[in-house]
């Protein structure tokens, strides 16, 4: 037997300069706010892993179910020796717990940070040594634009691409249509059979999206606290994370939850040669997470490219994974 070797390749390189200069543009805007990406330090990801554990958190948990209980039936639709795109691929975990039921061709994990990727595939390929691996260090909410050299391998067999978590509700509607839009162009360059499956939350009651976003124990509140200290690390900023609270609520007009930072009294937050004001009770909005319902989010994949579509729920329909091809 050959013991492969992972495979690497970056599209894009972070640029301080334009970190530096986005976190400005936010925290200077008449309404401040910060891209949900910088809550991903080494602490920031530890809390959110802790976050999958709370009562509260539905998503993960009831994503798992659905799989679980429809497993047959998800793994007809996904076409044998395709080549799995797993976007935002992270620790790999949820890709790998499918390869039982369907195998693999190649396997390329996609996410923003390559260096994580790196050690986690050359550790998954000791236990799949035959298998093709591939990590790619991408901004894919920007693009979807792949090495030539792995684009030739997707146009010579089916695609299955992975987009687990409902981590789509971080996009806008607008943005959401141009990313699916991306998925569904690199299916149709492929072989018959490929297609996408993608696990998005339901709009649901106030009280349960509102408790799912500040549970009791208040490490979701860390955890959006925990970008200040962030931001201070990139930009230089002298936030005070006992200056500020955690607010989330369910925007019903635009389908989202949306968590803010609430200054506690007013304050001046100094970078360098600049500073911010911010009153009492004024706010900087960090994310957004947009809800669907089945009907609306059918038509998003529709009108993104995708002309077939099947979805399976869990009994209280709180969470949906969708097949598009």
């Amino acid at each position: 037997m050959t013991q492969r070797i992972p495979s690497f390749y970056k599209t894009f390189e972070i640029d301080p300069a334009a970190v530096v200069a986005e976190l400005e543009s936010g925290l200077c805007s008449p309404h401040a706010h910060c891209s949900p990406k910088y809550f991903y330090n080494a602490l920031g990801s530890t809390l959110f892993e802790a976050i999958t554990h709370l009562p509260e958190y539905y998503p993960t948990r009831t994503e798992a179910s659905i799989f679980t209980e429809h497993a047959n039936e998800i793994h007809r639709h996904i076409p044998l020796q395709a080549a799995w795109i797993d976007l935002g691929a992270g620790s790999c975990q949820k890709a790998v717990s499918l390869f039982a039921g369907t195998t693999p061709g190649m396997y390329v994990a996609v996410d923003i940070s390559l260096d994580y990727l790196t050690g986690t595939l050359i550790q998954l390929q000791r236990s799949h040594p035959t298998l093709e691996m591939v990590g790619v260090g991408m901004d894919f909410s920007s693009s979807l634009d792949f090495p030539a050299v792995l684009a030739s391998q997707f146009t010579e067999r089916p695609v299955f691409a992975f987009y687990p978590g409902s981590s789509l509700g971080n996009f806008t509607p607008s943005e959401a249509q141009k990313f699916l839009g991306r998925v569904s162009h690199v299916c149709q360059n492929a072989q018959t059979g490929s297609g996408l499956l993608i696990g998005i939350d339901l709009v649901k009651s106030r009280q349960v999206l509102e408790l799912a976003y500040d549970d009791e124990l208040g490490v979701t509140a860390a955890f959006n606290l925990n970008v200040l200290r962030h931001i201070n690390t990139l930009l230089g900023t002298n936030f005070d994370v006992r200056d500020w609270r955690h607010k989330a609520l369910f925007n019903e007009a635009e389908s989202r939850i949306e968590m803010h930072l609430i200054a506690r009294h007013a304050l001046t937050v100094r970078w360098g040669s600049r500073s911010r004001d911010f009153q009492a009770g004024e706010g900087i909005h960090t994310e957004n997470s947009y809800k669907w319902t089945i009907p609306d989010f059918d038509s998003l994949l529709k009108s993104a490219g995708f002309s077939e579509t099947k979805y399976w729920t869990d009994p209280q329909q709180q969470f949906a994974v969708f097949w598009a091809s």
